[in-house]
């Protein structure tokens, strides 16, 4: 899925237990910079590890905006985007049983 600031890259896995990676390239700015959005967007999957009650395999990519973002902004932006994804998802599930 794709957002202003991020991208967000999913798929299941067979492991149980859903991961993150994040991607933060030079391009969004300096390493502090690059380090404070990876350690905001981890914090915010750490707190809502529950949306993702099945296995997932999750990379959230960083845009070149996101590094003139706050905290709370970025929780909105990654908000916005998994809403999108869990409806995405539920409807594979419905879609998966249908069948």
């Amino acid at each position: 899925m794709d957002g202003d600031y991020f991208v967000i890259l999913y798929s299941q896995n067979g492991l149980g237990r859903s991961r993150l990676g994040v991607t933060v390239s030079k391009k969004v700015g300096r390493a502090v910079i690059r380090n404070r959005v990876k350690r905001l967007v981890r914090e915010y999957f750490r707190l809502h590890k529950t949306l993702f009650s099945n296995s997932y395999d999750v990379n959230i990519i960083a845009k070149g905006g996101a590094s003139d973002l706050s905290s709370w902004q970025i929780r909105d932006a990654l908000e916005a985007i998994l809403r999108d994804i869990l409806r995405d998802c539920k409807h594979e599930a419905i879609s998966a049983r249908a069948h």
